[in-house]
C-alpha cells in the first residue's frame, strides 16, 4: 500500500503541475498575440519549450533511474516555479529571447514531472497484470489531459482577471505549496535502480521501444502542426473569438480528450476482449485519424462555415487521437522492464517532445507561409495528414518486433533497455 500512497502523491504533484503548464501556455500565447507578435514569432517562443523537452527526456530517464524519481519530480516543480516568477518581470523585459528562456525552463520542468509520474506506474502494478497496467496508465494520462484542458481555460481566465504578471505569480505560489507538501511526504528512493548505469544506457536497444518512439514522434507532430498555434490564432484573429472564448474552447476539447483516454480501457476491452491492445490495434487507430482530418480539410477547401467545421472535426479527431494515445501510453510501459522503466519512458518521451518540437515549428511556419487565415489553417491540417501516415508506417515494423518478442508479455526486470 505504501507504493500506492507514494504514487498518489506523485500523481497529485503532476496534476498541479499540469494545471499550471496548460494555463501558462495559454497566457503566453494570447498575451503575446495581443501585443502584435506574428505567428512565427510566437511559435519560436515554444521551440525552446519543446527542444529542452527533448534534451530533458534524453537524460532525465537516466537521472531518475540513477538518483530516484523523487529527485526528478522535485526538480521539475522547482524549475516551473522559477519560470513562472521570471514571467512576472516588467513588460519591457518580456522580449522574445527572455520569454524563450522561460519557456525552455517550462519544457525541462514538464518532462521531468511527466517521466517521474509515468515511470512510477510500472513499479506499482504487479507483474502480469495487463488490465491493471492499462487502467492505471489510462487514468493518469486521461486525468492529466483533462487538467491541462482546465489549465487552458484557467490561463484565459487569469489573463482577463489578473493580467499576465498576476496570473504567473499566483501559479508560482500554488506550485510552491505543492512542492513543500511533497517534500514532507515522499521517500527518497522511489524508482532508484540498484544497477550501475553507464550514460550510454539512455539509448534503447529494444526495437519495440524504438519503433513505438518513431510512431509517437510523428503522431504528436501531426497534432501540433495545426493545434498548437495555427488553430488558436485562427480562432482569435480569423473568427474574432475572445481570449476567454479561445481558452474555454480548447480547454473543453482537452478535457473531453482526457475523459476519452480515461475510458479507453473499457471500450477497447469490448472491441477486443481477447487481451490488451497490441501494435496491430495501434496501427488501425492511427490510420483512423485520416478520416476526421480529411473531412475537416475538405470542409475548409469547399468553403463550408469554418466554425462548425472545426468544432465537429476537432471532436472526431479528439476521440480517435485520445484512443490512439492511450494505446501508445500503455504499450511503452508494457514493453519496459521494471528495473529500468525510467530509461525506457525517458527515451520514448524524448521522441514525443521531438515530434512536438517539429509540429510547433511547422505550425507557425506553414500557417504564416500559406497566408494565415483559412488557407493557413488548411495547409497545417494537410501537413498533419502527412505526419499521420508516417506514424502509421512506423507501426508495421513495430508489429514485427512485437511478434519477435513473443506476443506482448510484460518485460522482465532486465527487459527493454541496454
Amino acid at each position: 500500500m505504501r507504493n500506492v500512497r507514494d504514487y498518489a502523491i506523485i500523481t497529485a504533484c503532476y496534476w498541479a503541475f499540469t494545471l499550471t503548464d496548460g494555463a501558462l501556455r495559454m497566457l503566453v500565447l494570447l498575451y503575446l498575440n495581443g501585443r502584435g507578435y506574428s505567428p512565427l514569432e510566437i511559435a519560436s517562443l515554444f521551440l525552446f519549450y519543446e527542444f529542452f523537452g527533448v534534451v530533458t527526456n534524453f537524460v532525465g530517464g537516466w537521472v531518475g533511474a540513477r538518483f530516484g524519481l523523487r529527485s526528478t519530480l522535485f526538480a521539475g516543480l522547482s524549475i516551473q516555479i522559477l519560470a513562472c516568477l521570471m514571467l512576472t518581470a516588467r513588460e519591457a523585459l518580456l522580449t522574445v529571447p527572455y520569454v524563450m528562456v522561460a519557456q525552455a525552463l517550462c519544457g525541462i520542468a514538464k518532462d521531468l514531472t511527466k517521466m517521474s509520474s509515468k515511470s512510477y506506474i510500472r513499479l506499482v502494478v504487479p507483474e502480469g497484470d495487463h488490465a491493471g497496467l492499462m487502467r492505471w496508465v489510462a487514468i493518469l494520462t486521461g486525468s492529466k489531459n483533462a487538467l491541462k484542458g482546465a489549465g487552458f481555460f484557467l490561463g484565459g481566465l487569469l489573463l482577463g482577471l489578473l493580467g499576465f504578471k498576476g496570473g504567473c505569480g499566483g501559479m508560482a505560489a500554488g506550485l510552491f505549496v505543492t512542492l513543500a507538501a511533497a517534500l514532507l511526504l515522499l521517500p527518497p528512493s522511489a524508482g532508484k535502480t540498484s544497477a550501475k548505469l553507464p550514460f550510454k544506457s539512455v539509448f534503447s536497444d529494444d526495437p519495440r521501444i524504438n519503433w513505438l518512439s518513431a510512431a509517437r514522434f510523428f503522431l504528436f507532430g501531426a497534432r501540433d502542426i495545426w493545434f498548437v498555434l495555427a488553430l488558436p490564432v485562427f480562432l482569435q484573429s480569423g473568427l474574432g473569438w475572445s481570449f476567454s472564448g479561445v481558452g474555454a474552447f480548447l480547454a473543453l476539447w482537452i478535457v473531453g480528450y482526457g475523459v476519452v483516454q480515461t475510458s479507453a480501457p473499457l471500450y477497447l476491452r469490448r472491441i477486443s476482449p481477447s487481451g490488451p491492445p497490441t501494435a496491430r490495434a495501434l496501427g488501425w487507430w492511427t490510420l483512423a485519424l485520416v478520416l476526421p482530418l480529411g473531412a475537416t480539410l475538405a470542409a475548409l477547401r469547399l468553403s463550408a462555415p469554418p466554425a462548425p467545421a472545426l468544432v465537429l472535426g476537432l471532436a472526431a479527431f479528439g476521440l480517435v487521437f485520445a484512443t490512439d494515445s492511450a494505446v501508445h501510453s500503455y504499450l511503452v510501459v508494457a514493453y519496459a522492464g521494471r528495473e529500468k522503466v525510467a530509461l525506457a519512458v525517458g527515451f520514448y518521451y524524448m521522441a514525443n517532445a521531438g515530434g512536438r518540437l517539429i509540429g510547433t515549428l511547422l505550425s507557425g511556419a506553414v500557417f504564416q507561409a500559406a497566408g494565415m487565415g483559412e488557407n493557413g489553417l488548411a495547409a497545417c491540417i494537410a501537413g498533419s495528414l502527412g505526419f499521420v501516415l508516417l506514424s502509421r508506417a512506423a507501426c508495421g515494423p513495430l508489429g514485427t518486433a512485437e511478434r519477435r518478442a513473443h506476443a506482448l508479455p510484460l518485460a522482465g526486470p532486465s527487459g527493454g533497455q541496454g
